[in-house]
């Protein structure tokens, strides 16, 4: 298989364009992955954040039937897999799933154990600390984030709330969104980079391919052909029109042999002399 120049050449080439280009893709798509993901965490952190101050004005005088319709009506949502507010000591007071209220949150659950895995729960979470990801009960791909309800001035200084001062938390809202989209994107961005591998590869490699083969494989081929000619075939033909090292390789070879056909017909002439100087 790699005999010849051309495959020893060509084999080589080949192979680290392909490692190169596998490489450069994987690289971009895992970035372009993480990217995606952050926006998408960013994306519902942002809508965590409007549906507390969606339900602020509610929860300020206490409407609860109020709350509970602005809760349902975004649980009817597309894509919101879930929502539910519960208090600081894990009762789920609201829910788009009527079977949760008056139940309490498992503590040790994905999104509860982040602020819970030490002794003295986390009173700050950032923006990806918030976020989790899994799998729920009907086998969807789910991103949640949890979003602490702090208690301000307008909580506790509210005439029908008992909250007082010193209570820094009121409660927590938990909102699930699918991410079926995301994962629908992702797929058609491996299936759309895969495609663009594969013509980068089939490009790049004819390309380099179709360059050794002119510039390089062609003339030593001729070259070959060249210098394989018989003793007493002519020289006179001119070698095809290359440049740099072949060409210099071409004069050369060219020059070499016509030094030896000089010394040949020089021996030959020597041999002539003596034998018709003992002709009688």
């Amino acid at each position: 298989m790699f005999s010849s120049i051309n495959s020893r050449a060509i084999v080589p080439v080949a192979c680290a364009v392909t490692g190169f280009v596998i490489a450069c893709c994987v690289l971009l798509y895992t970035f372009v992955k993480s990217d995606l993901i952050t926006g998408e965490i960013h994306h519902a952190a942002d809508l965590a954040d409007t549906v507390i101050k969606s339900t602020r004005y509610a929860m300020l005088h206490d409407d609860r039937e109020t709350l509970s319709q602005i809760i349902n009506n975004i649980g009817d949502q597309n894509q919101v897999e879930h929502v539910r507010i519960f208090n600081k000591k894990g009762l789920i007071m609201f829910s788009r799933d009527g079977s949760e209220v008056d139940n309490f949150i498992n503590k040790t659950a994905a999104g509860c154990n982040e602020c819970h895995a030490e002794s003295k729960p986390k009173r700050k979470l950032g923006a990806m600390e918030q976020a989790r990801q899994f799998t729920n009960q009907d086998g969807h791909d789910v991103l949640a984030i949890t979003a602490p309800i702090y208690n301000e001035p307008e909580c506790f200084n509210a005439a029908c709330h008992f909250h007082d001062a010193g209570q820094s938390l009121l409660g927590t809202l938990d909102i699930g969104v699918s991410q079926a989209p995301l994962k629908k994107t992702l797929t058609q961005l491996k299936g759309r980079m895969i495609m663009f591998s594969g013509m980068v590869l089939v490009l790049t490699v004819g390309a380099v391919c179709a360059l050794l083969y002119r510039q390089v494989f062609l003339p030593i081929r001729q070259l070959v052909d060249f210098t394989e000619k018989a003793p007493g075939d002519s020289l006179d033909s001119d070698f095809p029109e290359v440049s740099g090292e072949v060409a210099r390789l071409a004069n050369a070879f060219k020059q070499m042999k016509a030094r030896v056909n000089e010394l040949e017909e020089h021996q030959a002439k020597s041999r002539e002399v003596p034998t018709k100087e003992t002709t009688p």
